[in-house]
């Protein structure tokens, strides 16, 4: 993460916003989706398929944008999956199959998600990029929530400090936000069977820790085991806690080597394969 991405989510946040309106309804400046949009954006799907298509076009589009920014920010697409899942769960006011329906006329149906791409033999498209991380479409709106609370304020800090680094007086109550909304995803959802959100919860904190870096009057963000000693008095979640902290520890070692090769650009195909095996068997533990 750094100011180059959270500039493209800004801007999205800003021509089509995270709220509806009094209706309901999403509002959009469609002068600068245009090109993205069916039927003038006239339709709630319409309008959020215009934005996840700049947010991919702006990372993905060619290989231009790509060495620009995605090529030393492997993540994004996490977070262009967490915005949709946002913007989706908004709109699909009781009708449980309004997910499934978008991705099925905009992503597996579109041809604007199955142009080839050609600078990387990683992916194939648009849609094998979102196959990929799929599961974020499906998974609960809480969590969900608070992924992209977590994300948009340390986006915020970022283009904060990138206008003023003096700016981190100003930024201290964002900082705080965020060591609460970490606090908050570890505590009231990892006790839960869904666990496969913990790797953006790991990278989010390690963007933070970045941040703290340039701002020591920064909160430090707890570790998992001071999180489980402030809710030790209740001795069920405690419990359910204290195997998150080996997860955790897992995905460290993997995000780790998964970083030092995205220094020397995208994964090769040998390497993938490994840090593939390598997520197989962290999955496993969160299975147990």
């Amino acid at each position: 993460m750094n100011k180059d991405v959270c500039k493209r989510f800004k801007n999205v946040r800003e021509w089509l916003p995270d709220q509806l309106d009094s209706k309901r309804e999403h509002q959009i400046d469609d002068k600068h989706f245009n090109e993205y949009c069916t039927n003038k954006c006239k339709d709630p799907l319409d309008k959020i398929n215009a934005g996840c298509l700049y947010l991919l076009n702006e990372f993905f589009r060619d290989s231009s944008a790509f060495d620009e920014v995605a090529k030393k920010n492997i993540y994004i697409v996490q977070y262009i999956l967490i915005w949709l899942s946002y913007m989706l769960n908004l709109d699909k006011s009781g009708d449980e199959n309004f997910i499934e329906n978008f991705y099925n006329t905009y992503i597996r149906n579109g041809s604007n998600y199955t142009t080839s791409i050609k600078y990387t033999d990683d992916y194939t498209d648009y849609k094998d990029l979102i196959d990929t991380n799929k599961y974020f479409l499906s998974m609960d709106m809480s969590i969900i929530s608070k992924l992209y609370d977590a994300f948009n304020i340390l986006c915020d800090i970022y283009n904060e400090l990138d206008t003023n680094d003096s700016n981190c007086e100003k930024c201290s109550q964002k900082a705080n936000q965020f060591v609460e909304t970490y606090k908050k995803i570890i505590i009231y959802h990892n006790t839960t069977d869904e666990k496969s959100h913990l790797h953006v919860v790991f990278t989010l904190l390690i963007y933070y820790e970045n941040l703290k870096n340039r701002c020591n009057i920064f909160p430090s963000a707890p570790d998992i085991t001071q999180i489980i000693s402030e809710v030790t008095s209740s001795s069920s979640i405690a419990s359910k806690l204290i195997p998150i902290l080996s997860i955790l520890v897992a995905i460290a070692i993997f995000f780790g080597i998964s970083y030092k090769y995205s220094l020397f650009g995208f994964r090769k195909r040998f390497q993938k394969q490994k840090l593939r095996e390598k997520l197989k068997n962290i999955k496993k533990k969160m299975g147990h």
